[in-house]
């Protein structure tokens, strides 16, 4: 069992202020697989007085500088690149193989990415007159969730370090091993002292206190919209900076020109990637009514394919949920769409026996959803997929944004252009056409309430700026 009881602050490890610790459990088994140190208010404030003596500095440092630093880091996660493999998927479930290429080395060359956009944090423009010139933010808080551990913190730390902010991460207590990881590279490579700082505890406990603390500028925060409000509002006295990606119940709208099987295709496993783990899930499949029941039958042959099981296994394209708990709110909401009358194609509650000792949901269809369903509303965050149908495309626009969220959506049709034109009337940040996939040189975020603000990319890095003028005539 792993035991690491201390936090990372002014580039070393720091004992605890407090003696209480966080078991984190291997989703698969049941079993603690790592102890962590629980921080309190005096860690905090140790972590983010280390962040901002370092913030003078760091933020003048040259554009070569910092993406030096960046190069260095990703260079050294490749190395260690099965030592965060087996971290992540003995975490949070997802298996080996799949862990390795899509949480980890995709996480890699996203952040090796952030080095090339250090000299847009630091150029100027002048035009008519005035310079538009740009500042870092400040202190940032990052406090990020337990599906794509890595990952998020990567899209956050990148675009903090490139515009020259200094950071105190707060990773989700299911998944902390990462951040800590990532820690002792820094030590590895002799980064800067303070410009990143890890603690780990549990959210609703420290999370106010990070978030209103008067010396943090900005805090950046990916989870649910619950939890995001609440961000908000610990933020909301000192007026700093938000940024957040919140929850999803993302449209896929198959149009009746589309090739249908490849299109149905992508959408069940767009959903049940990462066991339906993931914010942007197209978990709302429309389909015209003329092919409403070759579509079902499609999506129920092709969730079936999947193989659920333990996260070592090479063959197994599932593993469990993240944890017992959410096995149970997945499971809840199943039993309710089959209390509302939907139709359960494939899946459910029921397990085969060899599934029942860890967090484990079979890949969940269901058909005939309407909008006023609780199971076509509220994000399930597991293998659920919902198939809707529709009469035209403007009822199919409509029931897309039917939600309260728009995070992202996506189109099938004829050819790109068609469904760029039906994706444009959808409420939502992402829109994925013709079967594409996520790309982190993309804007990433969301409408109404799936947040504000955008992750990856130069609209990324330009959350974690001020904009300064410089009138000269």
């Amino acid at each position: 069992m792993i035991r690491n009881t201390s936090f990372f602050i002014n580039g070393q490890w720091q004992q605890p202020h407090s003696s209480k610790t966080i078991d984190v459990v291997n989703p698969a088994n049941g079993q603690v697989f790592a102890t962590v140190a629980a921080a309190n208010e005096k860690d905090i404030d140790s972590a983010i007085a280390s962040a901002k003596y370092a913030f003078p500095k760091w933020s003048n440092s040259t554009a070569p500088e910092r993406s030096d630093l960046i190069h260095a880091v990703a260079d050294a996660m490749q190395t260690r690149i099965e030592q965060f493999t087996d971290v992540i998927s003995a975490t949070m479930g997802c298996p080996k193989h799949l862990a390795k290429d899509i949480q980890v080395q995709g996480s890699i060359d996203a952040f090796r990415k952030f080095a090339e956009l250090t000299d847009v944090a630091k150029s100027q423009q002048n035009e008519n007159g005035i310079i538009h010139a740009f500042s870092p933010v400040g202190v940032c808080v990052l406090i990020n969730p337990w599906n794509y551990p890595l990952s998020q913190l990567v899209g956050k730390l990148g675009p903090a370090l490139a515009a020259g902010c200094t950071v105190v991460a707060k990773p989700a207590e299911q998944t902390p091993l990462q951040d800590f990881l990532l820690a002792e590279i820094f030590i590895q490579i002799d980064a800067p002292a303070g410009i990143f700082n890890v603690i780990s505890g549990i959210g609703n406990e420290i999370g106010p206190y990070l978030c209103s603390h008067p010396d943090v500028s900005m805090v950046s925060f990916t989870g649910s919209t619950t939890a995001g409000i609440e961000v908000a509002k610990a933020a909301a006295p000192s007026v700093k900076r938000v940024c957040q990606e919140l929850g999803g119940k993302s449209p896929y709208i198959i149009a009746n020109d589309a090739d249908l099987e490849p299109a149905v295709r992508y959408g069940v496993e767009d959903v049940m990637l990462n066991t339906g783990q993931t914010c942007n899930a197209l978990t709302r499949m429309l389909v015209h009514e003329s092919q409403y029941n070759e579509a079902v039958n499609v999506a129920k042959q092709i969730a079936e394919e999947n193989k659920v099981g333990a996260p070592d296994s090479p063959d197994v394209t599932m593993g469990p949920l993240s944890s017992v708990k959410q096995q149970e709110r997945v499971r809840s909401h199943i039993k309710k769409g089959i209390s509302e009358g939907a139709t359960l194609v494939t899946g459910g509650v029921d397990l085969p026996k060899k599934l029942t000792t860890g967090a484990y949901v079979l890949p969940t269809i269901f058909a005939d959803v309407h909008s006023d369903m609780v199971i076509a509303q509220e994000e399930i965050f597991g293998p659920v997929l919902c198939i809707m149908s529709y009469q035209t495309i403007e009822q199919a626009i409509e029931i897309a944004n039917d939600t309260k969220y728009g995070l992202s959506c996506a189109v099938y049709a004829k050819d790109a252009e068609s469904a760029i034109e039906i994706g444009r009337q959808i409420r939502a940040g992402q829109c994925y056409v013709q079967g594409s996939y996520f790309n982190t040189d993309a804007p990433f975020g969301g409408f109404k309430q799936s947040g504000n603000g955008r992750e990856w990319g130069i609209e990324g890095l330009k959350e974690y700026l001020e904009v300064q003028a410089f009138i000269t005539q």
